[in-house]
């Protein structure tokens, strides 16, 4: 899908999302449509951004704990 926002405001938007993700992964409704406003988006677009967001960083939280996991001292 094309953007309608030029290149540097998705940019600034992306970054905003990501300040607001890293204070809480679990916006409220109140919070969302907050961030909607900010962001110029509707409160859905964020609601699926955030999902899209806990996924991403669930699946970078396994691949993290798989990785750590292969180094340990294992007497193999």
């Amino acid at each position: 899908l094309p953007l309608s926002l030029n290149n540097t405001s998705y940019l600034e938007q992306l970054e905003e999302l990501e300040k607001m993700f890293q204070e809480d992964h679990y916006p409220d409704n109140e919070k969302r449509r907050e961030i909607a406003a900010v962001v110029g988006v509707t409160p859905q677009r964020i609601m699926v951004w955030f999902q899209n967001r806990r996924a991403k960083w669930r699946k970078l939280e396994k691949l993290s704990v798989k990785g750590n996991k292969k180094y340990p001292t294992s007497s193999a």
